[in-house]
């Protein structure tokens, strides 16, 4: 499956070709891994620069933490905080920036700045705003990666379906906005809604994500540093980077086109080698 994006600054995204990293830049002050760090717009871009030098072909941008526990805070909040480091990244980055946020109003102003893609927690469908986010989407035409998430660990049936189920439900919120179904990355959510184990089995079979409905849908894993790392080997997050780039890794030989990561470089050089294996004898 090949697939291009075409941005109005003249940015683009290919989808097929190899795998693409997404860079994590953290702007917040309590991210569970490295909030505070990159808190001024300088060091922001500092950073990004290192990450795209490093093999990041995507720069996500995050204002507010989504880990366990975080407090929520106001749109207004998050555009205060997003605002200066946007504006001083998106002229200074030569690859595509996506904003971390499951907030219309973050997305639309983000969008009006001339980010490149929308990447919410929620799929679409977030309880207070339903369907505002695909109407940004679709009104400038932006990819958007969709997660699945829900409130709570339990589930009656087969994850995988449940999940399917959830992505079927943002099929429906994109396509009543105007948003086209090409626009739509999938996200599987791995340490959202789900168990430690949940996410160890939604990664062996992370493969059934990737084409069903009669369609191939291209997918980004973000598993860097998260918990079930540290449940299955007891690790602290700063020990973490090995088995990152090994659930990547395997991520990438099931399926995966985008993996989200902290540590660009490593990764980004396990999945070079891991596109070069599973594309031998292919050209």
């Amino acid at each position: 499956m090949r697939r291009e994006y075409r941005f109005r600054d003249g940015k683009k995204l290919v989808f097929g070709e190899q795998t693409l990293i997404m860079g994590i830049l953290n702007v917040t002050p309590d991210s569970f891994s490295d909030g505070g760090i990159w808190n001024t717009p300088e060091k922001a871009l500092a950073h990004a620069r290192q990450m795209v030098a490093d093999g990041a072909d995507i720069i996500d941008v995050g204002a507010e933490s989504s880990r366990p526990g975080f407090v929520p805070i106001s749109a207004a909040e998050e555009m205060e905080r997003l605002r200066p480091f946007l504006e001083t990244l998106l002229p200074e980055i030569p690859v595509p920036v996506s904003v971390d946020t499951f907030k219309a109003e973050t997305a639309a102003m983000a969008a009006e700045l001339g980010v490149h893609i929308l990447n919410d927690i929620w799929g679409l469908q977030y309880g207070k705003e339903p369907g505002q986010m695909a109407k940004v989407a679709a009104q400038y035409n932006l990819p958007v990666v969709v997660m699945h998430n829900q409130a709570g660990t339990t589930y009656e049936k087969d994850i995988m379906e449940t999940m399917k189920e959830f992505f079927r439900e943002s099929r429906r919120v994109a396509k009543a906005a105007g948003l086209a179904e090409e626009n739509l990355v999938l996200d599987p959510g791995i340490g959202f809604g789900k168990t430690a184990e949940d996410n160890l089995v939604v990664l062996r079979r992370l493969a059934e994500l990737s084409d069903w409905d009669g369609a191939r849908w291209p997918i980004l894993l973000g598993v860097s540093r998260k918990s079930f790392i540290g449940a299955s080997l007891g690790l602290p997050v700063e020990e973490r980077m090995e088995a990152t780039g090994a659930a990547c890794v395997l991520g990438v030989a099931s399926g995966a086109d985008i993996v989200r990561v902290h540590d660009v470089k490593p990764v980004a050089r396990m999945c070079r080698m891991a596109d070069v294996i599973l594309r031998a004898n292919q050209r």
